[in-house]
Formats: C-alpha cells, structure tokens, sequence
C-alpha cells in the first residue's frame, strides 16, 4: 500500500495529471490481496479497526444509498453510519458521489457492502488515495513505512503520553508494512516469472513488419516506421525521461484495412498510445488498449486483414521472427581495435602546422583519395566483426608502421586506458543536435551506411490530400543497412578537414571548403563524417560570417548533405534555418539561390516546416518568385533571377506540405506569382512551380485561384511536355480541381482529356500513372467528358489496367469506369473487354476507397441484363451483400445502391435473395444506422426486395415496419423519398399498413408533399395511396391536410 504502489504497481503515465491504476494481471493480483487484507481486518485484529485515521479516505463510489444496510442514518441519497469518533463525526458518510471512511471497521464493512463491486472500490480508493497511509497514520509514520530498513518507529515523549493510541498505531503500522512487503514479495515472484521484450528482440520484429509492407498486392501491412530514427541508448528510440518506464520505441502502423495505429514497445509488452508527436494530443503517452506479448499479436487483434494473412502459408511469421541471438548485428569492436584507427587518426593531429596556410595545400593533396576502398575482416564463427582500415592508409600517411605491428600483440591494461582516453577526446561532445544521441554517430561504429527506403514501406500516393501540421510527418524515415557497415577512409579524412576548418584563416578555411567539396557528399558516410565531429555547427557559423566566399562555400556543402534525413534534422536542431531564412534577404544572388534550396531539402518534416513559417521565411520565399520567366533574351543576371526563383519555388514546395504555409503563401502573395512562373519555357522551373500548385490545390481557396487565374491552360499545355515528372504533377492538379465542374469543362475546353489518355500508355511509372487516372476520373464526372474519352478509346484502356496495378492505380481506375458506365455504350464495352470479371474480383479487397468505386461501377454495369448474367454467374451479388457487414457507412451506401439494379435484372430474383443466409435480416438491422446517406441507400433496396411477397413477409417479420415508421421524421430529401417507396410497397403484406398508422408514420408522410422535389411527390403519393385502405390513416391524413397539398399538386401539373 506504500512502496508497492509507486514501485510495483502500473499506473498510467498521464502528462497532463495523475494517473490511473491499470487493470492488469499484476495490479488484479494487488488489488485481490488488499481487499482480502480489508475483510478480514475487523475480525483479526479488532482493536487496530477501531483506530481513527488521521485523515478519512474518500473517493468516487459506484454505492448508493440502497446498498446500505438498517445499521447506518439513510436521509434521501445521504447515508451516515452510527458509529461516531470523540468530536461526534460519523465514521463513514456518503454525499454522493463522495464517499469518506475513518477506519478500517467502517472500510470491512463497505467492501461487505458491495458485493460483486468490491474490487472497483478497492480501485478506486487507491487511485484517489495514492498514499494511502500518510491519511491513515500521518506523515510520519509513512516516512517510515517507505524505508527499507524500518523496523518501528520511534515514538516521542508527547506521544507516549497517549500510550494506549500510540501503541495501536504502531500494531497498525506494523500491519501495514507487513502487508506491503508481502505484495511487493509477490510483484517480484510474478515478474520473474514473465519474460519481457529488449530493444534488438523489438527492432528485429519492426524489420519483418518491414519486410511485409514491400509484397504489392500481398502486402500486411501499409507502412510502418518509428517516430523517431534517433536512437538514444542501447538501440532504444524512447526519450531518457522515457526509458526509466522501461519504453524501448514507439512506432506509426499503418494497415490496410483500418486506422493508422500508434504503438509504444517496453519491456513489459507493446500497447496502443495516444498518438506520440502529434500536436493538439494530450496524454499521448498514455495506455489506450490492453497489453500484448509482441507486435504480430497486438496487429492481430486490431487488423482483420492482418490476422488472416499472417496465417497463410505465404506469410508464416512466426516462423521467420529472428531471435535475439540468430540476429545480425553490427557489435562493438574491442578495445584493442578501437586504439588503431584513433592513435593514427591522434597522430596526424599531432603534425599539423602551425601555420595553416602554409602547407594546407599540399597537406590536402597528399590525403585526397584516388579512390574509395574499405576493407573488413569476415565475420567467422564464434567472433565478433572486426573492422580493419584499409592497405592503402599506410601509404596515404593516415597509420603509421608501428600501429600495424601493435596490432598483432595483445593489448595490456594500461594501454586499454589510454585507447578510453583517445576515444573520450576524439568524441567530444556535440551541442544540441538530437542526432548526436545516436549510437550510430560514433566514429568507430559509422561508416558507409546505405539509407534505404523500402518499396512497400509507405506507398506514395499522389492523389492523396496534401499533409497539415496536425498531421504526421509524410516523409518515410530511412533505415539505415547494417549489413554494410565498414570503417572508410574519407570517414577520416573528411573529418580530419573539419579540425582544419575550426582552426585555420581565411584563406585555410576557403581552401578547405573546397577540399571537402571534392570528396562525394552525396555518400552517407562523409556526410556522417562532417556531422559527428561538429562541423554542422562550423558549416552553419560560417554562412552568417562576412566572407563571401566561405559563405557560398559552406551553402553548397549545406546544401549537398542536408539531404541526408539525419543531417536535416541536425539543422534543425542547431537552428540552422533560422540563419538560412537570414540569407534569404541577401543581395548576392547565389547565396539566395543556395540558401532556398537547402531549405528545400531542409523543410521535409514537420518541424522544419513549422520553423520556416515561424522565421519568417515563407514571405521572403515567395519574394523570391518575383522574376520575368519567359524572356526572349536571357543574359547572366536574368538566368541568375531564374535560377533565385526556381530554388524559392522548391523551398515553398518542400513547406506547402502544411496547411498552415499554405495559407501563409495565399497571404503573402503566392499564387499569382507561381501562375506567371507556369508560363515559362523552363522545365526545370516549372516541376518545382506545378509541385507547389498540386499540394496546394488540396484547399479549396488555391483550387478557386488556379482555375480564375487562366493556370488550368498552362496545366493543360504543360501534360504535352515529355517530362514524367512534370506530366505527373500536372495530371495530380487537375485530379484535385476537377472536383468543380467548370475546371472539367475548361480542361475539355483546353482539350486535355487526350494528352491524359496518351499518358495512360506509360503503365511502368506507377506514379504518373496513378495521377493521370486520378484526373481522368474526376473529368469524367461530366458525361461531355465522357463521350470524348468514348472517342479516345480510354474506357478499352482502363479495363486494361484493372490488373497488375497498385491500389492507389486501382482506385483510380474503378472510379473512372464507374463514371464512364452512366453511358450505355460504355457498359457494353467494359463487358465486351472483359472488365466484368476484375471488378467483382475486387469486391473482395479491404480497401475503402477502392471498395466504394468498385461497388459503384459493378452497380452501373448491373443494370445491363447481360452484364448482370455474368455478375451472377461469378457471385457478384453475394459479394455485394457481404459488404453490407463492413464498419464503414460509405462502403456500406456503396453496396447497397449497387444491389439495387442487381435486384431489378436478376432472374428468379426472389429465390436469390432468400439463399443469402442471414442477408434480409442483416439489411434490415441497417435500418438502425445514423448514417443518412446508408439509410437512403438501404430504404432503396427494401423497396426492391418487398417487390417478392416471400422476401416481403420474411422483413416484416425482422421488424422492418417500425423501423421504417421511425425514420420519417427526416428532413433529408433523398432518404424521404426511398423511404416512401420502402413503406409504399411494404403496405402490401398482411397488417402492415395498419401497423404504420399506428406507429406514426403517416402524418409525417404528408409533410413529404410539401417538398419541391417531385420524385417525392411521386412516392409520397404512391404510400400514402397504399396507406389510405386503411381508414384511421384516412382519417390521419385528412386532418393533416392532405387533400389541399394534393389538389395544389395536380393543379400545378396540369398548368404544366
């Protein structure tokens, strides 16, 4: 109760207050055991139950006044007990909710009380009362209590003077102890007996998680990646502050068929959090679900779709899951090992000049590489990998002979410490940089690590809406390959120029800039090189120097590495880009144009995004696209103007990824600017320029601008450009604004439907081809655009891609077919291509997007009746019932719209509906939903399925009449005529009319021919008509008035 709840005991850790004891095993057991201790107090130890507490316990009961017994006072919801201390208080009293106890007679008996409630009070009066004993004995004893070595508390002179009190006190406090230590005996017996996770059993499992989101069509998995790829100690992502709660990593999941997951690994078990490193999320930390063994059983539990692929014989992971010891890792090198390269590396410090400028020169030349070669040692059983330099150091001066020779000998203790002195001074401490916490950024364990980015890992979605700052970072975090990993020589050559460019001059430091530029940047490993031994600081003081030239310099190595993920967030971290925003207002042209770029590569996650906006940078960005592109003549200046403009463009590109700098580009001027820009002839101007424009057009103010601003045009030309990357931003544009039927009718106007069709032919870039399907979809939303893609042929190509393709593609393509197929012809020639047999096998995805398209375009097809031949041959319709199952309202909508044609031009319609085992039934149920627009959609195919007498006596006896009876009190337009037609044709079996009139369903029915929609006139008419052989509904609806509302209606058809 003292020691075993803040040690032993797993409490919730809330940020933003206390926290709440879970309901585990653990904490069941504990909490078991104190009330056992509780029911047996008063009889055991009846002396101590009398002893008044110091203070009462009170929390929030699930007890009413009705559960006490005669023995206590019980005024209305009050009780009181009738035991009373010295001053006449009563020893327990309920104000509900409150309930206060003053002893342990008075908490045996309310545990008695309760009954099968006994456990939650327990929890409860722990959980408000978290250090129980301070209220039961006072401070002083608790203090006690927490001590291991307490034995009994010393009692002074004032208190022996109450001996009698102070002697059952001690009894107390002795009672006390004894029961903590024996819950935390108990704690520790349990935990040692379970076997918890470690950080390389966690990481070996995200890496197969991996491994399954790159299997296309087969894939687990979406994505899944860390919060964070910084790894802070011992392979854990957690923060330190973290880590004390025994939490290893917390990662983003993503799976196919249900929400975006945020998980938290510990030693305990994985659990579902509260969105880590999302803003506006409190508590983020804290439990949201159960605790599971591994990350499979937890996936398990909330991914359908995972679980029943995790069980087939292609994907037996359980099997594939890599132990902690069959794991290959990367380990440290001995101690002997790590003396080589650092003694040679200490050595050449030990020769440099004085003078810098002197002999900079030659020095650089001496140690430059002809070419890179690393060398390791294989890793043979039984022994760790070692990592030698290369044959070639010796000869480059970077070892010298007596280092070869000592590393043939064993080491002694002596030279042991001087290697931890060598290490401890080469690694000195970096500043703030997050990244410098990072196992991976000491010298000894870097080298040329390859960052890879799975192919299934995070599918890009170019059609997707762009990202907001309350979202999750988009871009995808690179692993880092461990398979690899060999010590190179630029490692130590790159950051041997660094110590040259914290120490030298001028023209030292000019001359090494350059030195450093000679070496390939784009490598992981020279980029780490400069990054661990601080020269992203130097690099970064040197941009807000004087001198020009190191200024360009050091901008164009910035520019180069800042595209290494760790590398940028490093900026960061040092506010880097707060000194990059600074040189946006320079008057060197370069250095604006160097500057923007690399906050182009800077700003692709969220903070740097968030911080460009903060620094002011977006208005002197958009500055920046103040130029005249399309020129007849370009001299040096106007090409730098150009060159300025393009860079802007890129850095707002990179930050347009929220929906903050979004708005922060509106405000500043933006999208004019960028319209003139889209008018220039220069390709490498308008990729950034259109990239910009389609993120942006995810707002519905950009989508008004881009289509009054005369850009659809300039769009339309730009598709005929043979650049992929262009072609492709151009379709993703016009995919997010033809969601307005004037941006569809100038895009056929501009004559762009065929430039989108001839795209279609380049199927191998997935990307380009899931954007230029994007917009041929929503331009076909107008039939004038469907009949120019009839002309095209484009229908004949787009059943052509309804196999093989990325979901993302697949998408694209049913919505576009579905849209299409409103045309007669086009649903003969989506049959004739053999498109019928797809689409119904894609009723059986689990993506929603997809299964909302592919419902609709089944349905289109369905109500051709040699289409719907073959939809019932391959079980089509089955399929479509099944999706009524799904949890999602617009699948469910979806499906049963599609139903309904399927109804209408089945044979033998009746007798298919009833083989549906449970199918009336089921559909029936949806008539609960609060979804408006499934209701509507399912009031339609009752109306359908009450056409068969049979089916209709079946719904009416699952209660269809006073569900319908329910809904009609709707003011929506579409669900109040479907839902006339359902109860118009459900009037037709036995007492069912009556049964509406006594329900209530027929005055609202009249209030329906007051609408200005006359397809409901048309089937408010036909119920009321049906209702009306009743005649208490005739009478119902003549005192509504529905002879006036009906003569105002045919006199107004007849002055038609």
């Amino acid at each position: 109760m003292g020691a075993s709840l803040t040690r032993a005991a797993q409490w919730t850790t809330s940020s933003s207050g206390p926290g709440k004891l879970e309901i585990t095993a653990i904490n069941e057991s504990s909490l078991r055991e104190i009330l056992h201790f509780v029911e047996q107090f008063s009889s055991q130890h009846p002396q101590e139950a009398e002893h008044v507490f110091k203070e009462p316990l009170k929390w929030t009961t699930a007890l009413v006044a009705s559960d006490f017994t005669a023995d206590y006072d019980i005024s209305g919801s009050a009780v009181q007990s009738r035991e009373k201390d010295g001053e006449g208080r009563p020893l327990l009293q309920l104000s509900p909710p409150t309930i206060y106890v003053h002893s342990f007679s008075q908490l045996s008996k309310l545990v008695d009380l309760a009954n099968d409630k006994k456990l939650m009070e327990v929890q409860a009066c722990l959980i408000e009362n978290r250090d129980p004993v301070i209220k039961i004995l006072g401070p002083r004893f608790a203090t006690f209590l927490e001590r291991e070595d307490a034995t009994e508390p010393h009692l002074e002179d004032k208190d022996r003077e109450e001996a009698k009190d102070s002697e059952i006190k001690v009894k107390l406090f002795l009672l006390l102890r004894n029961l903590d230590n024996q819950l935390l005996s108990d704690l520790l017996k349990e935990n040692s007996q379970q076997v918890g996770l470690d950080a390389a059993a966690v990481k070996n499992e995200v890496e197969l998680l991996k491994s399954l989101c790159s299997r296309e069509e087969k894939r687990l998995l979406k994505s899944v990646r860390y919060t964070s790829e910084d790894e802070i100690s011992d392979g854990c992502h957690a923060p330190l502050w973290r880590q004390k709660f025994g939490e290893i990593c917390y990662l983003v999941i993503e799976p196919c068929d249900t929400e975006t997951l945020h998980i938290t690994c510990s030693t305990a078990g994985v659990f579902l959090n509260g969105g880590i490193n999302q803003e506006g999320v409190d508590n983020a930390y804290e439990r949201t679900s159960d605790m599971y063994k591994d990350l499979v059983t937890l996936l398990k539990s909330k991914s359908p779709h995972f679980a029943e692929s995790i069980n087939k014989q292609d994907f037996a992971v359980q099997e594939e899951i890599p132990s902690t010891q069959k794991s290959q890792h990367v380990e440290w090198v001995d101690t002997d090992e790590q003396v080589k390269p650092q003694t040679s590396f200490e050595h050449q410090q030990k020769t440099v000049p004085e003078t810098l400028s002197e002999t900079l020169p030659e020095t650089l030349s001496e140690t430059l590489p002809e070419t890179p070669t690393q060398q390791h040692l294989p890793n043979k059983p039984g022994r760790k990998k070692k990592f030698e330099p290369c044959l070639r150091w010796k000869d480059l001066g970077l070892i010298s002979p007596s280092d070869v020779t000592e590393d043939k000998k064993p080491r002694k203790g002596s030279e042991k410490e001087k290697s931890g002195e060598i290490s401890k001074e080469t690694q000195r401490p970096r500043s703030k940089s997050k990244a410098s916490f990072s196992a991976s950024s000491s010298p000894v364990f870097l080298s040329s690590q390859k960052i890879k980015t799975p192919a299934g890992a995070m599918p890009v979605e170019v059609v997707s809406e762009s990202s907001s700052d309350d979202e999750e970072d988009e871009e995808e975090l690179e692993r880092l390959s461990e398979s690899n990993i060999v010590l190179s020589s630029e490692y130590w050559q790159i950051q041997k120029l660094v110590k040259y460019l914290k120490g030298g001059n001028q023209l030292a430091t000019v001359l090494t800039l350059c030195a450093m530029r000679d070496f390939n940047l784009d490598q992981d490993t020279c980029q780490l090189a400069i990054r661990d031994v601080g020269g992203l600081e130097v690099l970064i003081n040197l941009v807000d120097t004087e001198e020009l030239k190191c200024k360009i310099g050091s901008l164009k190595i910035l520019k180069k590495i800042s595209q290494n993920s760790q590398i940028h967030r490093a900026i960061v971290n040092l506010s880097g880009l707060q000194t990059l925003v600074k040189m946006l207002d320079s008057s060197v042209k370069d250095l604006k144009a160097l500057a923007a770029e690399t906050i182009a590569n800077v700003a692709k996650f969220r903070k740097a995004r968030r911080a460009v906006r903060q620094y002011g940078g977006i208005k002197k960005l958009v500055k920046l696209l103040d130029c005249v592109p399309n020129s007849a003549t370009l001299n040096a200046e106007k090409e730098k103007d150009i060159e300025v403009a393009r860079c802007g463009a890129l850095a707002l590109w990179s930050c347009s990824k929220s929906t903050k700098n979004k708005a922060a580009i509106r405000k500043a001027g933006g999208i004019p600017l960028l319209g003139r820009l889209l008018k220039s002839p220069h390709e490498n101007m308008l990729v950034p320029v259109v990239g910009t424009l389609q993120e942006c057009a995810s707002e519905k103010s950009y989508r008004i601008a881009i289509q009054t601003e005369g850009m659809i045009q300039d769009l339309v030309k730009n598709l005929c450009v043979d650049n992929d990357e262009l072609q492709m931003h151009c379709a993703s544009a016009i995919f997010k604004c033809a969601e307005d039927k004037k941006t569809r009718d100038l895009v056929r106007q501009y004559e762009g439907l065929q430039p989108l069709v001839s795209l279609l032919s380049k199927a191998d870039n997935k990307q380009l081809l899931a954007a230029t399907t994007g917009a041929i979809w929503k331009c076909s939303i107008s039939m004038e655009n469907v009949t120019k893609f009839k002309e095209y042929k484009a229908v004949e190509i787009l059943v052509g891609l309804l196999k093989g393709q990325p979901e993302v593609v697949l998408v694209n393509v049913v919505g576009a077919l579905g849209e299409c197929a409103q045309m007669p012809e086009n649903k003969a020639t989506i049959r004739t291509c053999g498109g019928i047999e797809p689409l119904v096998n894609l009723l059986t995805r689990t993506n929603r997007a997809l299964l909302v398209n592919v419902t609709k375009a089944v349905g289109a097809c369905a109500t051709e009746k040699e289409n719907m031949v073959i939809i019932d041959k391959l079980d089509g319709v089955r399929l479509l019932w099944s999706l009524l199952k799904k949890p999602n309202a617009d699948v469910q909508a979806s499906a049963a719209w599609a139903i309904c044609p399927c109804i209408d031009n089945a044979k033998d319609v009746g007798e298919m509906v009833r083989s549906f085992v449970g199918g009336l039934e089921l559909i029936v149920n949806l008539l609960k939903s609060t979804n408006n627009k499934v209701l509507a959609s399912v009031c339609a195919a009752i109306a359908k399925i009450a056409k068969d007498k049979e089916n209709l006596a079946v719904i009416s006896d699952h209660g269809v009449v006073p569900l319908l009876a329910q809904l009609t009190n709707t003011t929506d337009d579409r669900l109040r005529r479907h839902l006339a037609e359902a109860i118009g044709h459900c009037c037709k079996w036995g007492s069912n009319r009556v049964s509406f009139g006594e329900t209530g369903a027929v005055a609202p029915l009249v209030s329906y021919l007051r609408s200005e929609d006359s397809l409901i006139h048309q089937a408010t008419a036909q119920a009321l008509f049906q209702l009306s052989m009743d005649p208490i509904n005739c009478n119902t609806m003549h005192e509504h008035g529905v002879v006036e509302t009906l003569d105002a209606i045919t006199a107004q058809v007849k002055g038609l």
